[in-house]
């Protein structure tokens, strides 16, 4: 990783992964205004279409999305997100996650949620999704709860995944 606004992502069993983010305060504007774009960077090269602060170390409740419809990038970045409202019929979708690499299974949560957020201005911001926005928007604040989409797993399949990525990452030299 030449690149210096590109930010080192953090793999399972990193604590910090498992760790409550704090929410954004007035004090942490600069912070969160210069991070914002390093996020996007290093989402973009992962590539991934979601990233959450703590996934690079910060515990700080700010996350980044772009699904790049059309293959166009409309970037989200949202400080303090949470879920507002959430649809009681379900859906399974496929979801990974960066910081446990080549790791996929379907996972079971509300099809349309309600978002609330505060955009980089400090803007109150509001979004009703389904599809993959909702699943993106559900797995990236569940990030800033310590909560990744494996948790969702029945403990066998979890245990299973997590065994597997942990060969993988030994096997590639990168087991700390």
């Amino acid at each position: 990783m030449s690149d210096p606004a590109l930010l080192p992502i953090l793999l399972v069993p990193d604590a910090k992964l498992r760790a409550k983010a704090r929410p954004v305060g007035p004090g942490d504007t600069e912070a969160v205004r210069a991070l914002a774009p390093r996020m996007l960077a290093t989402m973009y090269k992962a590539p991934g279409i979601g990233l959450a602060a703590p996934q690079i170390g910060e515990l700080l409740r700010l996350v980044v999305i772009d699904l790049q419809p059309d293959d166009q990038p409309q970037p989200y970045v949202m400080v303090n997100p949470e879920i507002v409202a959430a649809s009681e019929q379900l859906a399974a979708r496929e979801e990974g996650c960066l910081s446990l690499p080549n790791q996929y299974a379907e996972v079971v949560r509300p099809a349309e949620v309600k978002v609330r957020w505060l955009d980089l201005d400090g803007a109150k911001r509001e979004m009703t999704a389904d599809g993959l926005m909702a699943t993106c928007l559900q797995h990236e604040i569940d990030h800033l709860n310590g909560v990744l989409f494996v948790d969702h797993l029945s403990a066998l399949k979890r245990n299973m995944m997590l065994r597997k990525l942990a060969k993988e990452l030994k096997a590639k030299g990168r087991d700390e």
